[in-house]
């Protein structure tokens, strides 16, 4: 709902009886431009969210508002609306960007107004040191985390492995954290093939794939995925190398779409399982029941609309999270944001709960960084059967970065 705010009936009813003004969150979303399926889901989950925190009775007593402002996945668009969102609308918390290049833009400015910014994508830039004291992503674990989880298990597929990233930000995090894993688990990088994001085909590029991998690393987004898939298909044909891939691929794409076939036994990470299976929690339950999708990885009731599950619980943890450092810090307006901050830099785990689905995290307050279970499924008869469940712990790293010297 663009510009729109969100008020459920039980909110609006204590907020008329005369309880205290609710509190705000801002969501800043990509609705529309090239993150616009991203965008939707998220703002979805947000929504669902609040939704939720206000069915169980608000934060200390007070109802919650969501307001959701749409920054077209633009990085201009995306400081002016973290600026509107602040100056104009009030908000007092931001669920802040997904798409890095938005994210660049519109950190600074929460910043500089002294609004806590939440991140709502997997950016290795804040645990690395690269932001300040009022940006946090306890939301979902970042990239370098991510294949440190997953990177035994594809070792454990081929030692000599060729990647195909995509040129930008989002594919350099890739490559180098996996070159990092790689150097330090006798992984043999045979070939690292950027492909920019503006190409519809890679038939050019697959040549480059050395005849001896054994193991293709594959994270490229963008709307020919399809296309990759079956240019993958003509080039390997059925002597193909492992294939392992991260779902930001096929992100809102049925697995079972015409074309996908060549994907029949590869693997895939993703941050949360889109099809319910063996890992499947009461937890994991309530949140999927709330956003509205089916056991089925489709949205309750149209099969043909795929969530892009793999990421979107990001803005739901965040919400919640937000929830229990307002409540431990007997936050009452922005007067007490330095006691906000200090409480939930304080926090050193959330528990899996109906406000963390994707399981138990570790927080780490100094670096503003969770670290929760990453998944690894495998396409099987047309849907993703979840195998793999890692913890925690598999892809915790520790950093130099310490955001709680910073002055606010």
């Amino acid at each position: 709902m663009v510009g729109a705010s969100m008020l459920s009936p039980i909110a609006r009813t204590a907020w008329a009886q005369g309880s205290d003004a609710p509190i705000k969150i801002g969501a800043q979303m990509h609705l529309t431009g090239i993150g616009s399926t991203y965008g939707r889901w998220h703002a979805r989950a947000a929504e669902a969210a609040v939704a939720a925190i206000n069915e169980m009775g608000g934060i200390s007593g007070r109802p919650v508002e969501i307001v959701v402002e749409d920054d077209g996945t633009d990085a201009r668009r995306g400081a002016e609306v973290t600026g509107r969102l602040i100056a104009q609308r009030d908000c007092e918390f931001i669920l802040g960007a997904l798409f890095e290049f938005v994210m660049f833009s519109s950190w600074p400015v929460a910043h500089e107004a002294k609004v806590p910014y939440f991140l709502t994508g997997e950016a290795p830039q804040l645990a690395a040191g690269e932001m300040s004291r009022w940006v946090f992503q306890p939301g979902s674990t970042d990239v370098k985390a991510q294949i440190r989880s997953v990177g035994k298990f594809i070792g454990e597929l081929g030692k000599n492995v060729s990647m195909l990233f995509p040129d930008y930000a989002f594919g350099f995090a890739h490559r180098d954290y996996f070159t990092e894993f790689a150097r330090q688990n006798g992984i043999n990088i045979k070939a690292m093939i950027a492909i920019p994001p503006t190409e519809t085909s890679i038939t050019r590029y697959l040549p480059q794939v050395p005849s001896d991998t054994d193991l293709v690393y594959h994270a490229l987004v963008g709307p020919s995925v399809l296309t990759y898939v079956r240019e993958m298909g003509e080039h390997f044909g059925a002597n193909r190398p492992e294939l392992f891939g991260f779902m930001d691929s096929l992100e809102a794409v049925d697995i079972a779409s015409p074309g996908l076939e060549y994907l029949e036994g590869t693997y895939f990470w993703e941050g949360m399982p889109r099809y319910a299976g063996q890992f499947t929690t009461d937890f994991e339950r309530f949140y999927r029941s709330k956003v509205g999708i089916a056991d089925g990885g489709h949205a309750v009731g149209d099969p043909r609309d795929v969530p892009t599950y793999a990421h979107m619980h990001s803005p739901w943890q965040a919400a919640f999270t937000i929830k229990s450092a307002i409540e431990a810090s007997g936050y009452r307006d922005k007067s007490d944001y330095p006691d906000f901050i200090a409480a939930l830099e304080a926090m050193t785990e959330f528990p899996a709960g109906n406000g963390h689905p994707q399981g138990r995290q570790i927080f780490n307050g100094k670096m503003h960084q969770s670290f929760g279970s990453n998944f690894v499924s495998r396409v099987e008869g047309g849907r993703l059967n979840t195998i793999l469940k890692t913890e925690p712990e598999d892809g915790f790293y520790e950093t130099a970065t310490d955001y709680t010297t910073q002055s606010l």
